[in-house]
């Protein structure tokens, strides 16, 4: 499972015209999912995020975590972060999970999430043409893959 994690003053996402998801400072996070992703990925991942110290402390240090700030979390499906670029210009996804097992997969990652965050995570709707805005704060971008675990 892969996760670009953005430190946000804001973000929301928008389908049909519907803003159906919205948090103000805290995580946004572009979740991407392979077909054999299971509990070890989840656990890691939704940890790391929970605990990740990139908010800043009174000293204006990247000190506290997202869990500390009492700051929220969106999290959104996006099967593009496995493109695999090997051949030629456009993208082969061979490397992402099938919808109905992707869906199934993102819906448990964000239930572990929102199980430690101790609240809700709101979600964009899988599969759908979804419009997603955003202000990075910092900006603060960190890129997190459970099988690459730097």
């Amino acid at each position: 499972m892969r996760v670009l994690v953005q430190r946000v003053s804001d973000a929301s996402v928008t389908v049909d015209g519907a803003r159906i998801g919205a948090i103000s400072a805290g995580l946004l996070l572009l979740v991407g999912a392979r077909a054999d992703d299971g509990p070890e990925d989840f656990d890691w991942l939704a940890r790391k995020i929970v605990n990740l110290r990139i908010f800043n402390d009174a000293a204006g240090v990247m000190n506290r975590s997202v869990q500390e700030t009492g700051g929220e979390i969106l999290a959104v499906s996006q099967f593009t972060l496995y493109a695999s670029m090997a051949k030629g210009n456009r993208p082969s996804w061979s490397n992402a999970a099938p919808g109905a097992i992707a869906e199934r997969l993102f819906e448990r990652f964000v239930q572990i999430v929102s199980e430690m965050l101790g609240r809700d995570v709101p979600t964009g709707r899988f599969g759908a043409d979804m419009k997603v805005a955003l202000t990075n704060d910092g900006p603060v971008t960190i890129w997190l893959d459970s099988r690459a675990r730097e």
